[in-house]
């Protein structure tokens, strides 16, 4: 069995490839800086459900932060799963250097560190955000990549190239999934799901531009974690793929199974009166396992269930929660009779912090 250093192990994405890889019977050593880019407890949660697994380690470390990383490959490493990253775009547009010393600069680090190290092979995750506004679709991997609309993409361009680099120079085996819009538990609070399940449950309206027609590839997570150990065993030297669901789902039928669920209706503001057409679509390289509304329809009442709140069609008593409890955008916690202060000093105090 193989040795695999998991960057960004905390992380919505590498904590379930660490979960996979242990299952197989790899060993595996995390690593993650804990930022505050969200919520740390979240990621603290997710490190919980990986600590005690025989064959898991965890170091806290940046690997903006080369010399730091020098003890973990002078311990041997067969492997390098590079989730670490900085994610977003909006965000990048704010402050787009500390996206290029985490994506590009991180990424050198530990090119470096495998050249030095004799580390033959390399997964860097990447996104479809490179792809911009003018490639036709379904996008192909070989699809020019040369104008990216956010320092986000920008700096995944970057470290794509790079790879490929050292993949020249030095032979090492460099594989690369693009992911499209991955969902599932466990995800950010930023993201497009978890935002639209918390407003509809919170009765907040939600604002889209359109009307709804306009389609994401959303990709469930466990069909992308697959993908990652898909691309490090089949895949080509230097390989490029696309990691999609292979549908374009609306956005109109994402916010339809919330409602259903939720029984709550009349959510949506239209800013527009045009259809917006963002079309996205990838190949995919593994089946889906399902389709896409059963998945999302249990997210969502997993989130649902977990905020405490009633669902259509089910007993009210089998999910009231006795505590009158709400999560805002699924993160920080408010308590009945609390004023604002003392809800976010009692958040702040607890330990147990479960995501749904």
């Amino acid at each position: 069995m193989a040795k695999y250093l998991a960057t960004g192990a905390a992380g919505f994405i590498a904590s379930k490839v660490c979960e996979l890889l242990l299952g197989e019977g790899h060993q595996v050593v995390g690593l993650d800086n804990l930022n505050d880019a969200y919520d740390v407890r979240l990621k603290e949660w997710r490190l919980r459900q990986l600590a005690g697994r025989s064959g898991f380690t965890f170091h806290q470390g940046d690997i903006c932060h080369g010399d730091g990383l020098r003890p973990i490959f002078q311990s041997g490493l067969d492997a390098v799963v590079n989730l670490a990253a900085r994610a977003g775009v909006r965000q990048s547009v704010e402050n787009p250097w500390v996206y290029f010393e985490t994506n590009l600069t991180g990424t050198l680090n530990l090119l470096e560190l495998c050249r030095e190290f004799g580390v033959n092979k390399f997964i860097l995750a990447s996104t479809s955000s490179l792809y911009g506004a003018n490639n036709p679709q379904p996008f192909r991997e070989d699809a020019n990549t040369d104008r990216p609309l956010s320092p986000y993409a920008a700096s995944k361009k970057a470290a794509e190239v790079l790879c490929y680099t050292y993949h020249y120079l030095y032979g090492i085996d460099i594989s690369v999934p693009r992911y499209f819009t991955v969902y599932g538990p466990r995800q950010r609070p930023d993201m497009a799901c978890h935002r639209f399940i918390s407003a509809i449950l919170h009765e907040r309206k939600i604002e889209i531009f359109g009307n709804g027609e306009q389609t994401r590839d959303f990709t469930y997570i466990d069909d992308v974690v697959e993908a990652n150990l898909h691309a490090f065993l089949n895949g080509k030297e230097g390989g490029t793929y696309n990691i999609g669901g292979g549908s374009r789902v609306k956005l109109i039928e994402s916010l339809n199974i919330i409602e259903e669920i939720s029984g709550k209706k009349d959510i949506l503001e239209l800013s527009e009166k045009e259809a917006i057409q963002a079309r996205l679509k990838a190949e995919a390289i593994i089946d889906p396992l399902t389709d896409y509304k059963a998945l999302f329809t249990a997210a969502a009442k997993a989130q649902a269930e977990r905020e405490g709140w009633e669902l259509a069609g089910k007993d009210a008593a089998s999910i009231k929660k006795k505590q009158d409890l709400l999560f805002q955008a699924g993160i920080t916690k408010a308590f009945k009779g609390l004023t604002n202060l003392e809800a976010k000093a009692a958040w702040e105090n607890l330990t147990d912090f479960v995501p749904f």
